[in-house]
């Protein structure tokens, strides 16, 4: 089996609001489709989210990546990704969101031919996994309200984004557990936005709320900084724009800087990388979360494909799409009071509405 064509798509959502946290924020979706053509028939779906912010990509860098992707790819074996990801190189390090799609499509046909689920493939058995949903930065009454709904829709974690200044960040989980109490669970995303001494000190007063974990709380280049965060902080600390590759892991359990991973597929270039990502954090005892950037519930599928295959990745940060004005995503995952069911198709149990494919701009 050969690769013998693939399409290249700008796959545009528009929010219902922009998406704001400590370090830039996003009024749209810009998304890259990729699908994957085989000389057997088979198809293959991926999707790319740069979130320029974090990874410092944008659609139109991920566009020219995903270019050169595939003339890397045509006649190649769609199976062989080990291969595919050593070959991308350095675009993993430029424009991982873009290695990311071709990676997820190439297991999508990998799941087609072994004529099972993705996450069957990869050894797991769970089809019902638990997601989190994310309050973006706002003023700490409208945060409130927003967390409030989401516990009356059923979720049972909430995640509150923070990192400016100290005092309002209080003020914002203040108000937060006023209105939704002590019964459900709350994490923290300071998304880089602290210094070191603003960390400790932001940690302590917040001990008071009951927060399950704090993600990225100093720079991402200061694993120094990162470690005396851990080290002085009442709250553990989960590694996020610290973390994108493989080695990354190494350093950070070298440094002792965290206690917990955070994985995306968009941060790692795909499913391959991210399972060698969980690997060495449950070799070092660290449990992980998966989490996402503003995907479709095509990569979010595929990001519980992940989670369902790997014991160790414990939490799960995938409502990417809870601001979406649109789901062009037929199958995929379905979402219910925060529990995800995965589908039993073969592959990630995907496709886009060909009604929308037909609207999108190809490359």
């Amino acid at each position: 089996m050969k690769i013998k064509k693939i399409d290249i798509f700008y796959f545009d959502i528009p929010l219902q609001e922009p998406f704001k946290i400590s370090i830039g924020t996003m009024a749209a979706a810009n998304n890259v489709l990729v699908r994957i053509l085989t000389d057997s028939g088979l198809t293959g779906l991926g999707e790319s989210c740069p979130f320029p912010p974090i990874t410092g990509e944008t659609q139109e860098t991920n566009i020219s990546a995903a270019r050169s992707l595939r003339d890397l790819l045509i006649g190649k074996d769609p199976l062989a990704i080990e291969t595919f990801i050593r070959e991308a190189g350095s675009f993993l390090c430029s424009n991982p969101s873009a290695v990311a799609a071709f990676d997820m499509a190439l297991y999508d046909i990998l799941g087609k031919v072994s004529s099972l689920p993705l996450f069957r493939v990869l050894g797991g058995e769970k089809s019902a996994l638990e997601t989190d949903i994310t309050a973006d930065l706002d003023t700490p009454t409208k945060m409130a309200e927003k967390a409030k709904s989401f516990v009356a829709a059923g979720y049972r974690t909430i995640k509150i984004k923070v990192g400016q200044d100290p005092d309002m960040d209080v003020a914002r989980l203040e108000a937060i557990r006023d209105a939704i109490g002590y019964n459900s669970a709350v994490s923290i995303d300071a998304n880089q936005g602290w210094t070191v001494p603003q960390a400790i000190s932001a940690l302590k007063r917040m001990e008071k709320f009951k927060i399950h974990f704090v993600e990225q709380p100093v720079a991402a280049w200061d694993l120094a900084g990162l470690r005396a965060v851990r080290q002085q902080s009442p709250i553990p600390v989960m590694a996020d724009e610290a973390l994108f590759s493989p080695h990354d892991a190494i350093k950070l359990i070298k440094e002792e800087a965290c206690d917990y991973f955070n994985i995306k597929l968009m941060k790692a270039g795909g499913v391959l990388n991210a399972l060698k990502i969980a690997h060495i954090g449950e070799g070092a005892n660290i449990r992980a979360m998966v989490g996402c950037m503003l995907e479709t519930r095509l990569a979010l599928t595929a990001a519980a494909h992940l989670m369902a295959a790997q014991r160790n990745i414990v939490f799960a940060d995938l409502d990417g799409n809870a601001s979406h004005t649109i789901d062009p995503v037929v199958g995929g995952m379905s979402v219910k009071g925060g529990i995800i069911t995965l589908p039993e198709e073969p592959g990630l149990g995907v496709d886009v509405d060909p009604a929308f494919l037909k609207k999108l701009r190809k490359v």
